[in-house]
């Protein structure tokens, strides 16, 4: 039995005038699903790419975009038994999350300790978990490490600042003008991407002992030029550097693949390597276990740069990337409220 929601489509591939909420339905879970009330999901890179059609491996629209999500569970598949109704989990759910409701694999579902502040909790679902994979496993950064994050002011920039100060490192980065104050307050060193001062600062001390670049393209041949002749680590986690300046998109496989060939060239003090996220990863659930652990300890704040309600998705999509500001955008979907337990 099908139930009416309210969900947003990205109707086919291209600017922002794809984008609606509408009336739809969601059919029952199926026997291993679980049919989850949505209560914030997160908004990011992906749900841009996709819209424009340039995410790899996406679906064909229409479809409804949100990647991660935080909400109560409303329905058990018949197969499903480890959460009752009422209780409050996450999900990686790389589609579906921008809707009232949402049917994932209870496999692929971490449960989230009550109490939380649930609009940063969602944040931790890919943005901080994607940033704590880069930080403590990809290139294990150390104290005294020099490390230059591109969009150091976004969410998973900002993570990753976070974490590395957290490790002893000295970080700098890229930012627009307007988020500067706010990445020197956190303890970095901010630099316009515009302007290629950025190139001349670090290679003056030295050079990056790891470089994270979220842009790709010709970005990657930036990144590559100020590793530190000692010895370096560029590590790619996107290729949005289109996206992000207004210019047409470019899909990412090619340029995956000449990243990691640039570490391929022996004899060479440099390391490449392409960073992605993914449900599946064994590291997946403990290392998000550990983060809302963080987050209920007070370690970690994650700042949340706009909370957008589910019906204003379209505009989110109209101005992205505009103004200032630091951290993770959500969407609030619904109110949390009690669910009688079954």
């Amino acid at each position: 039995m099908s139930t009416n929601l309210r969900k947003v489509i990205i109707s086919s591939f291209g600017d922002p005038s794809t984008v609606s909420v509408v009336n739809g339905s969601i059919p029952a879970p199926s026997a291993n699903e679980v049919q989850i009330r949505v209560l914030y999901a997160g908004m990011g890179g992906a749900d841009i790419a996709m819209r424009q059609g340039v995410y790899p491996m996406q679906r064909n629209a229409p479809l409804t975009p949100g990647y991660s999500l935080i909400g109560r569970v409303h329905q058990n598949g018949s197969n499903s038994k480890q959460y009752k109704v009422g209780d409050l989990v996450a999900c990686l759910t790389v589609y579906d999350a921008h809707a009232e409701l949402c049917n994932q694999p209870e496999k692929h579902l971490v449960p989230v300790p009550e109490g939380l502040d649930l609009q940063q909790a969602v944040s931790l679902v890919l943005d901080w978990s994607t940033a704590y994979g880069m930080a403590y496993r990809a290139a294990k950064i150390t104290t005294g490490k020099r490390v230059f994050i591109h969009c150091i002011s976004g969410s998973v920039g900002f993570a990753l600042l976070t974490f590395c100060k957290m490790q002893g490192a000295e970080v700098y980065g890229t930012a627009s003008a307007a988020n500067h104050a706010a990445i020197r307050e956190a303890g970095a060193s901010p630099f316009l991407y515009t302007d290629k001062n950025w190139m001349m600062a670090m290679k003056a001390i030295g050079g990056a002992h790891v470089v994270y670049d979220p842009l790709g393209f010709e970005s990657f041949d930036d990144s590559w030029n100020i590793l530190s002749k000692e010895g370096g680590h560029l590590v790619g986690f996107g290729g949005n550097y289109n996206s992000l300046n207004g210019g047409k998109p470019r899909g990412q496989p090619t340029q995956i693949v000449k990243l990691l060939a640039k570490g391929l060239v022996p004899f060479r003090p440099y390391k490449t390597s392409f960073y992605y996220i993914d449900r599946n990863q064994t590291t997946f659930r403990p290392e998000l276990e550990t983060l809302f652990g963080m987050l209920g300890k007070k370690s970690i704040t994650v700042p949340i740069r706009k909370a957008w309600g589910l019906e204003d998705v379209p505009e989110a999509h109209r101005v992205w990337n505009k103004g200032p500001g630091v951290g993770s955008v959500v969407v609030k979907v619904a109110e949390d409220r009690e669910i009688p337990k079954a």
